[in-house]
């Protein structure tokens, strides 16, 4: 007689984790963040700074304000000097100096010579003359004391400039064309309804978000926002029938899990823009992710609902109103900066220039102020390429301008190595970078210089000191990621992982990876001078780096 069968029990099904979406999962805090951030009010640490924390010094400041609220202020601790990569991941009081980075928030990049004056002055006197421009158009102040704080703070605001939300879970600056409302080649200009949103980003309503959020608006059709990877974009395009306005994309991001901004297929008008933008930051404010911050982009969101979704929550729950639908904006692959010299439409020229890696002292930004007037110019801009244009420019004064800029270290005309060349701060500066860049990345370029003089062709080339993709190495040409590498002797050293041929725009992909390969941060530049002697070697005619690299025997690209 057969045994009798047994019965398992029925597998109960395992309850999802709430993902603390706040209209579906409530408000309750689900991580030490999310608990600080509603503990109080996140602006009351601006007063405690002021009647406090700067008499007090460094020792006196609350730790919960310094870790996260200090970020709604543009601060963060910068990392001890001569902490070797083999640091990173450890504790903050392991890692923190007594010092912070202080960003200070310029939305579309706009800066008058007047402001570029103030905040060099400003770098010179409280930040030993660090002036870093960043690839969200903003600046970075080095070395600064919480004792000088509020001098900085009351400066930057009597000139018109702030640092409120440059950092934090909050809306960050907003990227805009740094020539809006004078380039030739513009579809519509954005300036108007940046403008709107300055007014509104620090409303309460949107400082406490998952995480951070970046928006970019342009409507220049060389698509200079970089659009693609910003979780909100409003891109200019000309509609057969409604005329000149915005292509809306969601959704991008790079960092540990990359993915590109996708189109909502929408028409918006620059009289939309702002609306549109609030409420998408509200949907991700009720709908973000916020039990594990890692997912707390609005792109897990994007990639969890499909943009025909979001489309339809943003129009019935928020909106109120169904959005036209529009035309798909061609894509621009290069030529997305403006260096050089380039034509207004009243006539004048603007000069795009770039410092190299973007770093500039206080006194250099004075004299470039010093030097912009007198030419008669008083509009700067700072670009998402770390670039600083001059606007407004008379045709005869171009010459003898771009010669004393060149004398201050300011070339309208560098070589593709420097002019697509980024990094980020790397080991210098940044808790969590496991290796040095921008030291690297000088000696790079002068390397390449050296062996190729110029290129024909743009090649950019980006160091990140970690996976966190400040400097976008997954869509550079030669991209490098920074991390601990075995060197052949069982030691842990600094070195790269290579990401090749990554672009943005039509077939815009996160770059090559080779199975295993890594490089040595002592090897880096005979690597990268050998594999651009290979492409110059063996390409076509006419064929750029990116399209080389797909195509390459993998011993070609080692």
């Amino acid at each position: 007689m057969s045994a009798p069968a047994v019965t398992k029990p029925a597998t109960k099904a395992r309850t999802p984790k709430p993902e603390g979406q706040w209209l579906i999962d409530g408000h309750t805090p689900l991580n030490t963040d999310e608990a600080i951030k509603q503990a109080s009010e996140i602006w009351d640490v601006k007063q405690r700074v002021i009647d406090t924390y700067a008499k007090g010094g460094f020792d006196s400041i609350d730790r919960e304000d310094l870790y996260p609220r200090f970020k709604w202020l543009g601060l963060y601790t910068q990392r001890k000097q001569n902490l070797g990569g083999e640091f990173t991941g450890e504790d903050n009081q392991v890692l923190e100096d007594k010092f912070f980075m202080m960003r200070i928030r310029f939305d579309g990049g706009i800066c008058s010579t007047a402001q570029a004056r103030a905040v060099g002055e400003l770098s010179r006197d409280y930040a030993r003359s660090t002036v870093d421009l960043t690839d969200r158009q903003n600046i970075q102040f080095h070395w600064v004391r919480i004792e000088d704080v509020p001098a900085i703070w009351e400066k930057l605001e009597a000139n018109g400039l702030n640092t409120w939300d440059a950092c934090g879970d909050v809306p960050r600056v907003v990227l805009g064309s740094p020539v809006a409302g004078i380039a030739k080649d513009e579809i519509i200009d954005a300036t108007p309804a940046i403008q709107k949103i300055q007014q509104i980003y620090t409303d309460p309503e949107f400082q406490n978000l998952p995480r951070k959020f970046k928006s970019a608006i342009s409507g220049n059709a060389r698509q200079d926002v970089v659009h693609e990877i910003n979780d909100l974009a409003f891109i200019g395009v000309e509609h057969p029938e409604l005329g000149p306005g915005f292509e809306c994309y969601v959704g991008g991001g790079l960092s540990t899990n990359p993915m590109l901004a996708q189109s909502l297929g929408a028409f918006i008008t620059l009289e939309q823009v702002p609306e549109v933008w609030a409420n998408v930051v509200r949907i991700f404010r009720d709908y973000g992710y916020r039990r594990l911050r890692n997912r707390a982009r609005l792109k897990f969101l994007v990639q969890k609902w499909g943009v025909e979704k979001f489309r339809q929550v943003l129009e019935e729950d928020y909106l109120g109103y169904t959005l036209a639908d529009g035309p798909h904006a061609p894509n621009n692959l290069v030529d997305r900066d403006h260096i050089g010299v380039h034509e207004q439409k009243d006539g004048n020229v603007y000069i795009g220039v770039k410092p190299t890696l973007g770093h500039m002292s206080g006194e250099q930004l004075i004299a470039v102020a010093d030097t912009a007037e007198k030419y008669g110019v008083t509009q700067l801009r700072f670009t998402p390429f770390k670039e600083l244009l001059l606007l407004g420019v008379d045709r005869g004064d171009v010459d003898k301008l771009k010669l004393e800029l060149e004398a201050l270290g300011l070339s309208s005309e560098p070589s593709e190595f420097r002019r697509g060349l980024i990094s980020c701060t790397g080991l210098e500066f940044c808790k969590l970078a496991h290796v040095t860049t921008k030291s690297r990345a000088i000696e790079l370029a002068d390397e390449l210089e050296e062996r190729f003089g110029d290129l024909d062709s743009p090649i950019s080339i980006s160091l990140n000191g970690c996976p966190n993709a400040c400097a976008r190495h997954q869509v550079s040409d030669i991209g490098l990621k920074g991390q601990m590498v075995d060197n052949g002797h069982g030691e842990k050293v600094e070195g790269f992982q290579v990401h090749l041929g990554g672009t943005i725009g039509e077939g815009a992909n996160f770059g090559r990876k080779l199975r295993g390969h890594k490089v040595l941060s002592s090897e880096l530049t005979d690597y990268v001078t050998r594999v651009v002697g290979n492409y110059l070697d063996k390409r076509e005619p006419a064929e750029t780096f990116r399209t080389w690299v797909q195509r390459a025997d993998e011993e070609d690209l080692k």
